[in-house]
């Protein structure tokens, strides 16, 4: 059986930080935790139908979601394999109310946001889902220290001790992550991140227990045919965003239309695939719901991560008003948002319609 001999997660982490002649290795060590906490979900989605895991947990979000067994299993492993990898002073999930704090004594100096389960009121089906994460830097480094010492068989390393994180370390825009990824387990399991050099995939060998390198340099196709959107919410939204449906539905054949309507319902499945074959995604503010005027997906754990990713790969994200997601500022750990992400030619004419350009 053919086995894959090409550049593991770890190696490549460690390429990008030897770029970096300044680099502590803390953000090294902080996407690897975070790999092992992704293997250990992959393994439990993949016994998902065989063991008792499925259907609903009887527990409550506080986006007043009914939570899965799965999803909870996923916020749980991330929680518990984060909170004492000496990397992190504060976490926040999607699943929870308030900031997750660290372990005493295991504070850092980065920030971790985290979606442990996007997409999981399709897990029952057996549709994709992943895991969405962000990482920023504590916003006063100086809130700590840096210690040397030495540990047996890696020499003298420095490291940083810091105190606990607050909510304002992880309300910071999206243009100051330092990392974003996320995990999707499909037809196989793959791992895509930036730390701002690019974008990479990849893919597990679950018979190694190893990422390897299959996706390398992922550039989005700055045109597209395919649009993403869910069509029931037609009646509620503005007369721009229905104009521009319509439009991509006329046919052109010089402009490339009619687009193909390809809607998956999983956010980061639907991201996936925009991101690899090129596409435009819409879930815009809509009249249907008065409590989410503002937009149904959450900033710090959807948009904002994978509007870095979008961008590292020459693509766009906005608002439905044109606002860049990268360049808002959160005012509270779940703020919603409308977004409209994907290739940029996409992206750009989609904005000239829904601001009345067009």
């Amino acid at each position: 059986m053919h086995r894959p001999l090409g550049i593991t997660v770890s190696r490549h982490i460690m390429d990008l930080q030897r770029m970096h002649p300044g680099a502590t290795g803390e953000l090294t060590g902080l996407l690897n935790e975070l790999i092992v906490a992704a293997k250990t979900i992959s393994a439990e989605v993949n016994m998902a139908g065989l063991a008792d895991i499925l259907g609903m947990s009887g527990k409550t979000n506080i986006q007043g979601e009914e939570v899965q067994k799965l999803d909870e299993f996923a916020n749980n492993t991330i929680k518990r394999r984060m909170a004492r990898c000496g990397y992190l002073c504060v976490m926040t999930s999607e699943e929870e109310d308030d900031v997750l704090p660290v372990k005493e004594g295991y504070e850092g100096k980065y920030t971790l946001a985290f979606d442990p389960l996007d997409g999981s009121s399709n897990i029952d089906v057996n549709v994709s889902i992943g895991t969405i994460f962000s990482v920023h830097r504590r916003r006063n480094a100086k809130d700590g220290f840096f210690r040397r010492r030495t540990d047996p068989g890696a020499g003298v390393r420095t490291s940083y001790v810091g105190r606990q994180g607050t909510v304002d370390d992880l309300l910071q825009k999206g243009r100051d992550q330092v990392a974003a990824g996320y995990i999707i387990y499909g037809s196989s399991t793959m791992l895509v991140f930036t730390t701002g050099e690019g974008v990479h995939g990849f893919t597990l060998d679950p018979s190694v227990g190893e990422f390897y390198l299959s996706h390398p340099e992922i550039e989005i196709p700055e045109k597209s045919k395919y649009f993403s959107v869910n069509e029931g919410n037609y009646p509620y939204w503005s007369d721009n965003m229905r104009r521009y449906i319509e439009f991509l539905k006329q046919e052109d054949k010089e402009a490339g239309r009619p687009y193909s309507a390809r809607y998956i319902g999983s956010l980061v499945a639907d991201f996936h695939r925009n991101l690899i074959t090129g596409g435009i995604f819409l879930y815009p503010r809509d009249r249907k719901s008065p409590g989410k005027a503002s937009g149904k997906l959450r900033l710090l754990y959807e948009a904002s991560p994978l509007a870095f990713i979008v961008e590292q790969a020459g693509g766009r994200a906005i608002t439905d008003d044109g606002v860049a997601i990268l360049d808002i500022e959160p005012q509270s750990l779940h703020q919603r948002v409308p977004l409209i992400i994907g290739s940029r030619h996409d992206v750009d004419e989609a904005q000239a319609f829904l601001t009345g350009n067009r």
